[in-house]
């Protein structure tokens, strides 16, 4: 074998090997975590830095790629042809081309992108030392080709010199989260999606219902009234006279406490004690209402609807527990509103919280209307419907055991034969 074809064979070798380092630096560069990369570049990385620089300009960077992979693999098919005419002679064309093709495609192609898809990072960051000088010793090249590919596109309104940064929807952050697991722990990671649904959950949901809220009447007689300020298992109590539309204010329950431990508590310094009223309209998202909070420096709220009526009342405490849980040691409230039953099926107080009993239960029940499960059943039913009735909702069968003053108050779901219909 002669010297010229030892010659043929390395620089066709080098030539292969040229080829794969341009076809896997691409495939490294494109499949880079942008996020991981674009944290790495503000802690100081060197090599992010430098990635990072490359791929805010893509089409330079693709332009280089390209450039050093055509001409590889060009010059790779000529001296391929050249070393086969030698030893085969005119069959060489034809062996070349095949023979060729089939050792591109492996070595120059699908080996190395293989192998930087499964490493991204260390093929992308390794190769942009490489991709960066040739950048600038070949950027004349460059500019040319890619002046005249970025005119071809402003044809078709294609902005290439334009970069635009991927953002992440709130579906997508979820996502994030959820595949997160083994990285940070289930208790963050409830946490983490509790505040990503905090934008679609509003006052509404988490509100005391108007026919909940324990406040202090004024116009009680005052043993009446200290039984109620003493046995209430609330903070926050708004003060009113007869009816809750006439608020006069909120008072805090430890510092009515403090002043009865005093001997100095007494209708008068009670009504002392009471703070403005502050009123936040029924709709408000819970992460608008919790800045809210902050920039008022208010931990409580009345809530209104578009007719100025009182319907309800939101703490501060109760937005955070949609982020932490329950902050209390106690069973949570929506337990105690469920009984379980021998036979599978589930008690359910008619005002308990849709969405809390969905969380809790993992069930299904549709959260675009009412916010009670009562509410529920009378928007299904039309209109308030009597014990022993009985219907389906998102394939859950349900009966009304109990009604009274109008409001459904027991209601027994039967979920064990959604889960049964699911299977069979």
């Amino acid at each position: 074998m002669g010297t010229d074809v030892v010659l043929l064979i390395l620089s066709l070798i080098a030539l292969i090997f040229i080829s794969g380092f341009f076809s896997g630096s691409e495939t490294g560069l494109m499949s880079l975590n942008r996020y991981r990369l674009r944290h790495q570049a503000r802690e100081g990385n060197k090599a992010a830095i430098r990635v990072n620089k490359l791929l805010e300009r893509p089409d330079r960077l693709l332009g280089i790629i390209l450039i050093g992979n055509t001409f590889a693999n060009i010059l790779a098919s000529s001296i391929a042809t050249i070393l086969f005419i030698k030893l085969l002679g005119e069959y060489g064309v034809v062996v070349s081309t095949i023979l060729l093709t089939f050792i591109v495609l492996i070595f120059a192609e699908i080996a190395p992108k293989t192998v930087a898809a499964l490493y991204p990072q260390t093929v992308a960051y390794g190769a942009s030392l490489v991709l960066t000088l040739l950048l600038k010793i070949l950027y004349p090249i460059v500019w040319i080709a890619n002046g005249v590919v970025n005119n071809f596109l402003k044809i078709f309104g294609i902005q290439v010199d334009k970069t635009s940064v991927d953002k992440l929807s709130m579906d997508e952050l979820r996502t994030v989260v959820l595949e997160s697991k083994g990285r940070i722990s289930p208790l963050h990671q409830d946490m983490l999606l509790r505040i990503l649904e905090m934008e679609e959950i509003t006052v509404d949901d988490i509100m005391i219902p108007r026919t909940d809220i324990r406040g202090i009447d004024l116009n009680e007689e005052w043993p009446v009234l200290l039984n109620n300020l003493t046995s209430s298992a609330h903070t926050k109590l708004p003060l009113y006279r007869d009816d809750i539309d006439n608020v006069v204010g909120i008072i805090h329950l430890r510092e009515a406490l403090n002043l009865l431990g005093q001997n100095k508590l007494d209708k008068a310094s009670l009504n002392k004690l009471a703070k403005e009223v502050y009123f936040v309209p029924e709709g408000t998202p819970l992460h608008i209402q919790l800045f809210n909070f902050r920039k008022a420096q208010r931990r409580s709220a009345l809530v209104v609807d578009e007719y100025g009526d009182i319907i309800g009342l939101v703490t501060i405490e109760d937005i955070l527990e949609e982020i932490v849980g329950e902050l209390s040691t106690e069973v949570p409230s929506v337990w105690k509103s469920i009984i379980t039953q021998t036979d599978g099926s589930y008690i359910v107080d008619g005002s308990v919280n849709l969405r809390e009993l969905n969380r809790i239960m993992d069930w299904q029940f549709p959260l675009d209307g009412p916010k009670t499960l009562g509410g529920l059943l009378v928007e299904y039913y039309q209109e308030i419907p009597q014990a022993g009735i009985c219907m389906r909702i998102n394939d859950y069968p349900l009966e009304i055991l109990s009604v009274e003053d109008k409001l459904i108050k027991q209601v027994k779901i039967l979920p064990y034969l959604k889960r049964k219909r699911i299977i069979e």
